[in-house]
């Protein structure tokens, strides 16, 4: 990540935490415990994989309701980040809902979702 992706998450992270619902999530120590142990590359990839499968497609059968609420770290991380369904990243983030998410998109979205886990990691 470079200095312009950093700024570009610090803002964005700045005002998601302004929201009281997405300030709500946060990582429980059972969660950094899987980062840790799984090793926070493989937390990345499952995070390319689920953006790929879940949200990337311009149509979603279920959009709004693909990603679960709690479990896996990368799902939280989702909807703190309001990256969890197409209608939240169209709201916060001004992709189209109705398009299939280019491959910039899709990194800018597992950047964020990154920056968001790392902050988490810290506490």
């Amino acid at each position: 990540m470079d200095i312009s992706d950093y700024k570009k998450y610090k803002e964005i992270y700045k005002k998601l935490m302004k929201s009281e619902f997405r300030a709500k999530f946060q990582l429980n120590n059972q969660n950094k415990e899987y980062i840790k142990n799984k090793g926070i590359n493989k937390i990345q990839n499952h995070a390319f994989e689920f953006i790929k499968t879940r949200i990337k497609p311009g149509f979603i059968k279920n959009d709004g309701k693909q990603t679960p609420i709690k479990g896996h770290p990368v799902f939280i991380a989702q909807h703190a980040t309001a990256t969890c369904c197409r209608g939240c990243i169209q709201k916060w983030h001004k992709f189209p809902k109705n398009k299939e998410l280019t491959d910039e998109e899709v990194e800018y979205l597992v950047g964020l979702i990154m920056f968001w886990i790392n902050i988490q990691m810290m506490d």
